[in-house]
C-alpha cells in the first residue's frame, strides 16, 4: 500500500482514501502489537499507571486585521507573533511541550529505562505546526512513533480531527472528524503507525448522555476500528445501581442503547478525578498506583491500572515541573512492581489471561438509568423526547448536555449564537456536499470538510462570549460561502 501525501494543495490530507484507512485499521485490530515488545511481567507486577498528554491548538481567522478576510492560522502562530499580549509569551514553551516526549523517550530508553506515554494531538495542531514551519516537532514525534527502538513506549490515541465535543456536534459530522484524524495521522506517520492507534480520547472528555447521540458516538468509534475509549468517572454510571464506577482502576464496558432498541458497546478506560494538569505534571497517578495491589476479575488475579490524561502544555506546573517529575517517575517505575504501561499494552496482557470483554463491569452515560426506568428501548425517539422533557421539568439538575471533565460546564447553554451558525453550516454541508455525492478525493469536498471541522472546535465555546465566538461564527460563514460557491 503506497504512502499518502501529507498535503493535497494547501489542505491537509483528511479524506479521499477511506477504504485504505479502514483496511489498515482492521489489520491492526487483529494483531498483538504492544505486549511482546514492552517487556512487562504482567503476572509479577502489583499495579500499573498510564498517562496521556492532550495537545491542541485551534485554527483561527487571525492572519490579518480584517476578520472576514484574515487567513486561517494556528492560534499558536498568533501567540508566537504577538507575544506581548496576555499569556502569549508562553508560545515558545508550548512548542517545546509539543516536542519534548520525542526527546525524553530516546534519552530514557538509551539509559536502559522503560518509559511510557500516550499522546493525543488534534489535527488542527498538527496542521498548524506544519504551516508554522515547526517541522522539528513532527520529526521528533515521528522518531518515537515509527522507530521500533522507541515505538513500544509511545501510544497515540485517536480523537476528532477538529477537537469537536461529541454531545453537541452533529453525529454525522463527528464521524467525519474521527475518520479525518485517522486519515491525516496516516499521511503524517504512515500506515504501520495507524495500525497501532486503538484507543480514543474524546475532546474535553465530553461523553454524550442523550441515548441516541451516545449510541451514535459509540457506534462511530466501533465502526472506525477503535478498541477502547477514555471516559471521566463522573460521566458514567454502573448499569444496575446507578452509582459511579466502584472499581475505577479496572477496564469497563460502555454500553449505549438508543430509543430504537439498538445497542453498541466499547471498552471504557476510566480516568479518575477532574481536570487538573498538576495530577499528570507531578506524576501523581504513579504514586497512587504504588498504593494499590492486585485484584480479582473473572476469576483471574490482575494488576489495577491508574489512568490519567491532562493538557500537555497548559499551566506552569505542566510546562516547568513535568520534565523532571516524568524522568523521576520513569526511573522509579522501570522494571519495578508498579511500572508505567500504555492502555492497549495493558489490555493485550489482560486478554491473554483469558479475560473477555463480556467479563468487564458495564457502565452507561450519566442519567440514562432515569430514562430507562420510564420507557423501554424500542419505544422510539418521540417517547424519548417526551420522557426527557418530563424529567427536566421535575429536576433542574437533569440534563442531556453530556458530561465532561468538569461537571459545571455546559457545551450548549449560552452559545446559541455560535451553535446556530454551526448547525446551519453542518446542515448545508450534509445537504449540498454529502447530498451531491461528491467524491471524497475531490479538492472542493476536502476544502469544505476542512473548514467545517475547523468551525466545530470546542474553543469557540469554552472561552465564553467575545472574540472566540466571533471566530467561530466567521469560520461557519466561510463554510457556507465555500459550499455556495463550489456546490450550489
Amino acid at each position: 500500500m503506497s504512502s499518502m501525501p501529507e498535503y493535497v494543495g494547501e489542505v491537509p490530507n483528511i479524506c479521499g482514501q477511506e477504504s485504505e484507512v479502514e483496511t489498515v485499521v482492521a489489520r491492526g485490530r487483529d494483531r498483538g502489537l504492544f505486549a511482546d515488545t514492552g517487556g512487562i511481567d504482567f503476572g509479577g507486577i502489583r499495579s500499573a499507571c498510564a498517562i496521556a498528554l492532550h495537545q491542541h491548538q485551534p485554527l483561527i481567522p487571525a492572519g490579518g486585521d480584517d476578520l472576514h478576510t484574515a487567513a486561517m492560522i494556528s492560534n499558536l502562530q498568533y501567540m508566537m507573533e504577538h507575544q506581548d499580549i496576555g499569556d502569549n509569551h508562553n508560545a515558545p514553551a508550548f512548542v517545546w511541550c509539543y516536542k519534548r516526549i520525542g526527546e525524553f523517550v530516546p534519552e530514557l530508553v538509551g539509559a536502559g529505562k522503560s518509559p511510557r506515554c500516550m499522546l493525543e494531538y488534534s489535527g488542527t495542531l498538527l496542521h498548524g505546526l506544519r504551516k508554522m514551519g515547526e517541522h522539528h516537532v513532527i520529526d521528533a514525534l515521528k522518531n518515537v512513533t515509527c522507530n521500533p527502538d522507541y515505538s513500544w513506549a509511545v501510544e497515540w490515541l485517536g480523537m476528532p480531527w477538529g477537537h469537536a465535543v461529541a454531545p453537541s456536534t452533529p453525529v454525522q459530522d463527528y464521524r467525519l472528524h474521527v475518520r479525518a484524524f485517522q486519515h491525516h495521522f496516516a499521511a503524517i506517520f504512515g500506515w504501520e503507525a495507524l495500525e497501532r492507534v486503538r484507543g480514543f480520547s474524546p475532546s474535553e472528555m465530553a461523553l454524550p448522555n442523550h441515548p441516541d447521540v451516545a449510541y451514535e458516538f459509540v457506534k462511530t468509534l466501533v465502526d472506525c476500528g477503535y478498541q477502547w475509549v477514555l471516559v471521566q468517572e463522573h460521566t458514567v454510571q454502573q448499569i444496575g445501581n446507578g452509582s459511579h464506577p466502584e472499581r475505577p482502576h479496572l477496564p469497563h464496558r460502555l454500553v449505549c442503547t438508543n430509543s430504537q432498541g439498538e445497542t453498541a458497546s466499547i471498552i471504557a478506560i476510566v480516568k479518575t478525578q477532574g481536570s487538573d494538569t498538576k495530577l499528570v505534571a507531578q506524576m501523581q497517578p504513579w504514586y497512587e498506583a504504588q498504593s494499590l495491589d492486585r485484584v480479582e476479575l473473572a476469576g483471574k488475579s490482575i494488576p489495577p491500572l491508574v489512568t490519567q490524561i491532562a493538557d500537555g502544555e497548559n499551566g506552569g506546573v505542566m510546562m516547568n515541573e513535568f520534565p523532571s517529575k516524568f524522568m523521576e517517575a520513569v526511573n522509579g517505575a522501570s522494571h519495578s512492581q508498579t511500572p508505567l504501561m500504555n492502555v492497549s499494552e495493558y489490555l493485550e496482557h489482560l486478554f491473554a489471561l483469558g479475560i473477555r470483554e463480556s467479563d468487564l463491569p458495564e457502565v452507561q452515560p450519566l442519567f440514562q438509568d432515569r430514562i430507562w426506568a420510564r420507557m423501554q428501548p424500542g419505544d422510539g425517539p418521540e417517547k424519548l423526547a417526551k420522557t426527557i422533557e418530563a424529567l427536566r421539568q421535575e429536576d433542574g439538575q437533569f440534563h442531556m448536555d453530556g458530561g465532561s471533565w468538569t461537571s459545571d460546564l455546559s457545551w450548549v447553554k449560552g452559545y446559541d449564537n455560535v451553535l446556530g451558525p454551526m448547525e446551519e453550516a453542518s446542515a448545508r454541508f450534509a445537504e449540498r456536499v454529502l447530498g451531491s455525492g461528491a467524491a471524497t478525493d475531490d479538492p472542493h469536498y476536502r476544502n469544505a470538510l476542512f473548514h467545517l471541522m475547523a468551525s466545530q472546535t470546542s474553543c469557540y465555546r469554552y472561552w465564553g462570549q467575545g472574540l472566540w465566538t466571533d471566530y467561530g461564527r466567521e469560520i461557519c460563514r466561510r463554510v457556507t460561502d465555500i459550499i455556495r460557491h463550489d456546490f450550489d
